[in-house]
């Protein structure tokens, strides 16, 4: 088939190097999001999806937005069969939608209709989910809701960070999306409506949403620390200033202490919640790099009874 592929972030390349690599189809264009400032100095940067194009010889379209006349008329001119899209990062009109014969194509990491929305993976990991997977689905106009075509699942691992596990999903699931076109290029796949039971979504978490509550319980700080790892970075506060905190474990074997009171024991610090302590991994003080939980807590000379807000 001839494809254009509508993709932005790293997660979406492994999909569009699969593409790329099938001898049954042709990418004849990508649609990514528009260049972004990035780094210290913010210069503009293309998106990975653009970066990979580029390199591949590939027509790049970087429409503000999909409704935008002229990428309109230049979809309409390259007469795409089918429209993969792996985390593009903006709505389809339906006027985009109707473009393609065989309508645009999801790869959404989540097992649907689980999950819709913005930030499947951090949700799964954030609600203790055990399984999680990708789903390939049509795009209709409500959100990922289409019939879908197909599913891989993925065993959420008890230490797994949104990060880690993302970058797993983006591997099987490039796999998925490259049968699915197979499928429907065959004429062998049938898209299959959504259950209406089991439907739950997944809106996009924002910094406010990534600060530890020290009054939950350690299972909820671990998980909501995994879930925004990367991005967008769980934090607390400690002597008024912004800490950054990466992956913490549950420590149920130590002593009780109060909610975000920290303790530093031996060869490890351990903060307070509503149950057992969590043990400390990384910290990243505000406009400091990254250290040991132990490094950090040497450098500021903790007294005796302080505590994470």
């Amino acid at each position: 088939m001839r494809l254009v592929f509508a993709g932005t972030p790293e997660t979406a390349v492994p999909s569009l190097r699969a593409v790329l690599g099938s001898s049954r189809h042709e990418v004849a264009a990508v649609v990514t999001r528009p260049d972004a400032p990035s780094g210290r100095g913010r210069r503009l940067h293309p998106s990975p999806v653009a970066e990979v194009a580029e390199e591949a010889g590939v027509e790049v379209l970087r429409p503000a937005k999909a409704s935008d006349p002229e990428f309109l008329d230049r979809l309409r001119a390259i007469g795409p069969d089918c429209c993969p899209v792996v985390a593009y990062g903006a709505l389809l009109p339906q006027v985009a939608l109707d473009i393609p014969a065989a309508g645009w194509v999801n790869l959404h990491f989540s097992l649907l209709p689980a999950w819709r929305g913005a930030a499947p993976v951090q949700h799964s990991v954030l609600s203790g989910d055990e399984i999680t997977g990708a789903t390939t689905f049509q795009i209709v106009k409500e959100l990922d809701a289409g019939p879908v075509f197909g599913v891989v699942t993925e065993e959420v691992a008890p230490a797994d960070t949104s990060g880690e596990l993302l970058g797993r999903l983006a591997i099987s699931g490039a796999g998925l999306l490259l049968a699915t076109l197979d499928g429907i290029e065959d004429g062998t796949l049938t898209a299959r409506p959504q259950p209406a039971d089991g439907v739950s979504y997944a809106p996009k978490i924002n910094v406010a949403d990534a600060r530890a509550d020290w009054q939950a319980p350690a299972f909820r700080v671990d998980r909501l620390v995994r879930a925004c790892t990367p991005a967008p970075g769980a934090w607390t506060e400690f002597r008024g200033a912004r800490v950054k905190l990466g992956p913490v474990r549950p420590a149920p074997d130590a002593a009780a202490l109060g909610p975000g009171e920290i303790l530093v024991a031996k060869d490890r610090v351990l903060a307070g919640t509503a149950s057992h302590p969590v043990e400390l991994g990384e910290v990243q003080p505000q406009g400091k790099r990254a250290m040991t939980a132990a490094e950090w807590a040497r450098g500021v000379r903790l007294a005796s009874g302080e505590r994470f807000e």
